[in-house]
């Protein structure tokens, strides 16, 4: 009896494999998580204060519907100054970052109409799309062009439907991060076919090598470009889902409209927490990235370690995503570690249909429990036959 549109929306790959630690850990069971694409960082006390010192002062009514004023310029001064991007507080709007994919999409994608999206790609992108009523082309991303959405590929899938393209970089679950010239050729695509950019920037900080480019900051490309943000993975606040959405008056209308007609505003003290978060002190934000790179390092010994796991060095975010050599699907594998070795990853099936035949582990997790976790799937996996 439910509506047909839910039959285009699968349950989160991702949700649904850490709910099930929740419940093995609840049963007593000593897991070591992989899955979870969430820093383990404690949110910084002066955001946590920022928050507390506003609900003192009682800041807990409605906000306007676009988000509180003060937080809108903060973040316009910041894509301006860090991105390029020029854009002013009337082109932002305040919003859960997972929130803000949905009303891009569903303000600007109707029925029938193509979104071109990387493959592998985070599952919620071709979730939504489909939710909209829009049409996943996908292009696969390959190992030797390190996994990067190169122009070239983004070319062949354009088609006379085709409305939209959607990026991520760095990318989850890949850690790939796209370059100058994949940004500049993929806008070229946009401004000749007059398409919309969704450029989910949501791991912009998180950078190893390489440097963050903005498509909304390229010429005749701010009106064009929807870029989605946030603070969860930058300042680790996953769990006060505060986010922003950048684009031109045409699209930030239209974005606010839907705001208004669903969730009305982004939880008022949490913005406060927000402001705090781009105007306080940064030592946190580059501390946390460090150890990340540590972490990243290591991993990718541990992972030569192995012989039936296949990865390449990423750049970006806190992910590997590892190709295995054992005759089996990932979601079997997946549910085979977490049995065998306690071990919970992400099956590559939940990322599209390039990834099949990987695991997706994430890294945001203490350098212990990667060794021991890590030693664990090798003992797993030497019990299989390649």
């Amino acid at each position: 009896m439910v509506a047909e549109r839910m039959n285009r929306m699968p349950e989160s790959g991702t949700v649904r494999i850490s709910n099930l630690v929740s419940k093995l850990r609840g049963e007593g069971a000593d897991i070591i998580s992989f899955s979870v694409g969430e820093p383990d960082f404690p949110t910084p006390d002066n955001i946590c204060q920022a928050a507390i010192g506003a609900l003192r002062d009682h800041f807990t009514h409605y906000t306007p519907s676009a988000g509180i004023p003060e937080l809108r310029k903060a973040v316009a001064e910041k894509s301006r100054k860090e991105n390029g991007i020029p854009c002013e507080a009337q082109h932002v709007v305040i919003t859960p970052t997972k929130f803000a994919l949905f009303m891009a999409l569903l303000s600007m994608v109707d029925e029938g109409d193509e979104v071109v999206i990387p493959d592998p790609s985070w599952g919620t992108f071709e979730a939504l799309v489909r939710f909209a009523g829009g049409v996943p082309k996908h292009v696969t991303l390959k190992a030797e062009e390190d996994y990067r959405m190169l122009p070239e590929r983004v070319a062949e899938a354009i088609t006379p439907k085709t409305r939209m393209v959607l990026t991520n970089s760095p990318s989850n679950p890949l850690g790939s991060v796209l370059e100058k010239s994949d940004v500049e050729g993929i806008s070229d695509l946009a401004r000749d076919h007059d398409l919309i950019v969704l450029s989910d920037e949501t791991y912009e900080k998180i950078i190893f090598e390489g440097k963050h480019y903005s498509f909304a900051s390229l010429p005749g490309m701010f009106e064009r470009t929807i870029t989605i943000n946030g603070f969860s993975k930058t300042y680790a606040m996953t769990g006060w889902r505060l986010g922003w959405v950048v684009a031109p008056p045409s699209i930030i209308t239209e974005i606010n409209k839907l705001q208004t007609q669903s969730i009305t505003n982004a939880t008022s003290f949490v913005q406060v927490a927000g402001l705090e978060a781009l105007r306080g002190p940064q030592g946190s934000v580059q501390a946390m990235i460090e150890e990340f790179r540590a972490r990243r390092d290591l991993m990718c010994e541990l992972m030569r370690e192995i012989p039936k796991l296949h990865c390449s060095k990423p750049k970006g975010a806190f992910y590997m995503f590892p190709r295995y050599d054992v005759a089996m699907p990932s979601e079997d594998l997946t549910m085979y570690l977490l049995n065998e070795a306690h071990v919970a990853v992400t099956p590559g099936s939940t990322f599209g249909p390039a990834g099949e035949g990987h695991i997706r582990i994430s890294y945001a997790t203490s350098r212990k429990d990667l060794k021991e976790g890590m030693s664990r799937i090798q003992g797993a996996l030497g019990k299989l036959r390649a």
